[in-house]
């Protein structure tokens, strides 16, 4: 007797052109099976597509890499027979008694015929469908099931014009599937157009019952105090008689590792018919003070398990369900103060500060790893919404179970966009997809399948546009909100109403599309943007946004030199040219591969001098990139801070475009697609703090922000300005402040630029901090220099050698490590007036892999110090002393502000023969790029799993640590 539940069709998957195969379906799966990876078959990426599979064979070129998806063969050159292609796979099962089987396929693109054991069922078109097949009267009677799957890329492929454009020739917006595989101006032509299996596969063993997408809502009453969860599901009987069942709901709650406190379980009595499917609601779950789910930066993600299961009289348990749910209340309506969307969490507004997201990989081989890293990173840079774009996908449940454990709101928007669906250059597709009620089929099945993720906070019909007026109108009349969460709605559920858990979602709000109802000017017109190089002090001006949510704001997104050097050969390593024009601008012309690569340049002639070249002309690909390194910490923090300042009385919100590529793109980024950080990333992580100390770069007042529903009471600011020379010629202190719950407080001019002898480059300190115990609440450095003037001082500063002194504490369990590094500022004693040089973070917490309670502390011989490099040498390995830990220094005899200090993580190698890329990645770092005035010392925590057999090594390196030659070690 097979198990109940479901199993995953995972590995062993092997995958041949349909072309080069002379078989029959029927033949593959019971005759002439394949073997193994022999010719024409190869070993398959499932989930993933034929383009994936192609690459890991090495049938092709890697397309992230140079120019070579230039040599990939297009799917309008070459014909969708030659993106056809045979699955096949194996899997065990012996059924007995009434059991059942279901193959079930989470998503294909775009469509496919199944074999198993010489029977063929067709899989329909639509890239964002389920299905599931009942399989159980054609398994083998050995246990041992042939499955072969025949998938057909997308009936309207399209053909990429020689200019390129968004979406291709928008001919792939005539089916229901996703856009931005025709190339955009972020990412190049997709050849197969994410043709393939690319989510999961699975089998699933039930009883005569089974259990069908049952959906959860919670309701709140009394200021939160009392909660409800509403619970309906469908039920299958798949017997030929009457099935008499047990049907049970559990709520239960995680106390400490795997020991779980049952907080509700419930049966109920069910007869259902022979044959029928049915739709069941609980009696409602009462539950006093649940925890609540909050965003990110609000308060804690609580979950509880809630677990359906089914037994029928006489055969037993037939079926079970779980999923992961959070008790949270999602409101919004247009603020009548700034006309933009003003999001409500469990009654309290939230600052939107988020960005958007296209996919994890365009070729599809998505992962929990994977989405465990995207999300976590997302959560690192404070941020606490995604906006899923519509050319992209709808994402996958991993996606969501992730977002839901770190706090990311999600904002899911079905498969429209203006450029291919009525608005492009030439007008495409006025009227959308094709087949209007399979795009229908597929939102529906959408919604069932996200609509129980606390995550999930509204969908969108489109990109900058709105669905043809049918669909529209569909998912307005699908999804509209029950009485229970519409605005200004009673607390009592009337006896005449359905349970909100009966509708398709209810709880909701759907929005026609990006640009309306309070997005943008809310009425469709182009109002987002901009997406280039900004003067920093313009995000603060009153003129540079004039509505209330901006969904699609986006800038620069160079990547550090390795990732350059890892990703293109030597002729992409070559910087752009800074060419001078007659108005006094600078126009960069990128290389052939950066401009491929989408590169984004750091001026904009005639608006926007280069940022890069006010540093000095970069020498070569690592000063280029360290210097963007420095523009894209200053221009997001400034992008941030600016919507900051105006936090509820210009703005609601805003939506960065974008956080992350799907390829290796070198434009609006925060990580590349390696996963190593930009310094964008931090300046990120600085400015969307929830309590935030910064500097108005259009006023240079300093001001706090509040964006927790709590007071601040004796706090202080402290204003240090720092010197090249390592002096600090301006220090204030503002205290005894009280801070009101969100809000933003204006505390005093910055007037040093107005001194009597100020100079020409500068830095500014900035904390916010108790007083009762100087803790910190937010620390904010800054660079900067006198109107009308340039950062040209900082290059000679290079040279300054400040001395520094790192003690390390290891620990790891497996390949999971934890670091803490205590980096300090030896240059000069700290002065006694300033009580934070310590930085003591008050409450911070990192939400690292694992708990340090639980590691193991690492031994080894003490090593030698050794000298600054552009990679100091911290360590060889991690010391193995039996405390943990290790004290290294940097040399040094100058007075100064190290300023500008990375870590990275490597992989030691004894044969590394220079060139080769031996970072690891990824790493969560608690800051990076970050500086020390003399005397000041700050921990960092970074955490990373390490692959096998590998011995890692931490290096920093600086503004400061660079013209020495590393000494291998």
């Amino acid at each position: 007797m097979a198990e109940i539940g479901k199993a995953l069709l995972e590995s062993g998957w092997l995958a041949a052109r349909s072309t080069e195969v002379e078989l029959t379906g029927s033949q593959l799966t019971t005759t002439h099976p394949p073997t193994g990876p022999n010719s024409p078959w190869m070993e398959a990426v499932v989930p993933g597509t034929v383009l994936a599979t192609l690459v890991k064979n090495k049938v092709v070129a890697d397309p992230f890499y140079g120019l070579e998806n230039e040599m990939i063969i297009d799917i309008a050159d070459s014909g969708r027979e030659y993106y056809t292609f045979w699955f096949f796979t194996k899997f065990q099962c012996t059924l007995s008694g009434a059991q059942h089987l279901d193959l079930n396929f989470r998503a294909i693109n775009y469509s496919a015929e199944v074999y198993l054991n010489g029977h063929k069922m067709v899989l329909p078109k639509g890239m964002f469908r389920r299905h599931s097949l009942e399989v159980t009267d054609i398994l083998n009677p050995d246990g041992e099931n042939l499955l072969a799957v025949l998938v057909h890329p997308p009936d309207h492929p399209g053909r990429i014009p020689p200019e390129g454009g968004q979406g291709g020739d928008h001919e792939i917006g005539k089916d229901v599937a996703t856009q931005y595989v025709e190339g955009w101006d972020w990412i190049a032509p997709v050849r197969d157009r994410n043709t393939g299996i690319w989510d999961e596969v699975s089998i699933s063993v039930t009883g005569p019952v089974n259990i069908i997408d049952p959906h959860l809502v919670s309701s709140f009453f009394d200021q939160y105090t009392r909660a409800y969860l509403h619970a309906t599901t469908e039920l299958e009987n798949r017997s030929a008689w009457v099935a008499d069942c047990s049907l049970n709901i559990q709520v239960a709650t995680e106390l400490e590792g795997s020991v779980c406190l049952i907080e509700y379980l419930q049966t109920q009595h069910v007869s259902v018919p022979p044959g029928a499917r049915i739709q069941y609601t609980f009696p409602k779950l009462s539950f006093y003070k649940p925890n609540l789910w909050w965003p990110n930066g609000l308060g804690k993600q609580s979950l509880y398990n809630v677990s359906i299961t089914v037994d029928v009289k006489g055969y037993g348990e037939s079926d079970t369900w779980g999923h992961l749910f959070g008790f949270r209340k999602i409101e919004s309506h247009i603020d009548s103060a700034t006309g933009g969307r003003l999001f409500k969490v469990n009654g309290q507004p939230i600052f939107i500060r988020g960005g958007n997201w296209i996919l994890s990989d365009c070729l599809l081989r998505l992962s929990k790893e994977r989405y465990k890293t995207d999300i976590k990173f997302h959560a690192d840079m404070n941020l606490n919404m995604i906006r899923c774009w519509g050319g992209g996908l709808a994402e996958r449940p991993d996606f969501y179970h992730y977002c839901d454990v770190y706090g990311l709101l999600v904002w899911q928007e079905f498969w429209i966009t203006g450029d291919v669906d009525g608005r492009g250059i030439p007008v495409s597709n006025p009227d959308g997809p094709l087949d209007h009620d399979l795009f229908m089929l597929c939102a529906r099945d959408t919604v069932k399948l996200l609509r129980n993720h606390p995550s999930l906070t509204l969908w969108v019909g489109g990109n900058e546009q709105v669905p043809p007026d049918d669909i529209n109108t569909a998912l307005k009349n699908d999804l509209k909100l029950h009485p229970l969460f519409e605005s200004h709605s009673g607390n009592a559920l009337s006896i005449e109403e359905e349970d909100p858990s009966q509708y398709l979602d209810g709880t909701r709000v759907y929005i026609q599309g990006s640009m309306w109802d309070g997005f943008a000017n809310g009425k469709g017109d182009f109002t987002d943007g901009p997406y280039e190089i900004q003067n920093p002090e313009d995000f603060f001006k009153d003129n540079f946004y004039n509505y209330g949510f901006n969904p699609e704001v986006g800038s620069v997104g160079m990547p550090v030199s390795a990732t350059i050097r890892a990703t293109m050969p030597p002729k992409g390593w070559q910087i752009p040219l800074f060419k001078k024009l007659t108005n006094g601008y600078t126009e960069e012309v990128p290389n052939p591969i950066w401009e491929y690569h989408k590169y984004i340049p750091y001026s904009k002639p005639g608006k926007v001098h280069d940022r890069i070249e006010l540093y000095g002309i970069p020498k070569d690909l690592d000063d280029f990139c360290l210097k963007a390194q420095l523009v894209n910490y200053v221009q997001y923090r400034a992008l941030l801070e600016g919507w900051n300042s105006r936090m509820w009385s210009k703005y609601t919100g805003v939506l960065i475009w974008k956080t992350q590529n799907p390829w290796s793109g070198l434009r609006g980024q925060f990580y590349d697609y390696l996963l190593d950080q930009t310094a964008g990333f931090y300046g990120c992580r600085c400015a969307a703090e929830p309590i935030h100390v910064q500097l108005n770069l259009a006023t240079y007042f300093i001001e706090v922000v509040n964006t927790t529903s709590e007071e601040l009471s004796n706090v202080a600011v402290e204003a240090s300005v720092w010197d090249l020379e390592g002096a600090c010629p301006s220090y204030n202190v503002f205290d005894k402040l009280s801070l009101p719950p969100k809000k933003v407080m204006s505390i005093s001019e910055l007037n040093y630029p107005k001194s009597e002898n100020p100079k020409p480059v500068y830095f500014l300190l900035l904390k916010l901090y108790n007083m009762s115990n100087n803790s910190i609440i937010s620390r904010n450095f800054y660079w900067l220099y006198l109107p009308g003037g340039d950062y040209k001082l900082l290059e000679p500063y290079r040279n300054k050698r400040i001395p520094l002194q790192i003690t390390s504490k290891t620990s790891h369990k497996d390949s999971s490590y934890e670091i803490e590094m205590n980096v300090q500022n030896k240059s000069e004693k700290p002065d006694p007036k300033i009580l934070t040089y310590k930085n003591n973070f008050a409450n911070r917490h990192e939400d690292g892999e694992f708990d340090m309670a639980s590691l193991e502390p690492v031994h080894n011989k003490t090593e030698e110090k050794q000298k600054a490099g552009l990679f100091q040498r911290l360590y060889r390995q991690f010391p193995r002393e039996t405390d943990g830990s290790k004290i290294s220094e940097i040399k040094g005899s100058d007075v100064g502000v190290a300023f500008f200090l990375k870590f990275s993580v490597h992989a030691l190698k004894t044969d590394n023969k220079g060139g080769d890329d031996t970072r690891i990645l990824p790493v969560h770092y608690a800051d990076n790029y970050f500086s020390l005035v003399p005397g000041e010392e700050m921990s960092i925590k970074m955490s990373f799993e390490v692959p096998q057999g590998v011995t890692p090594r931490v290096t920093l390196e600086g503004w400061n640590y660079q013209s020495e030659v590393p000494t291998v070690i």
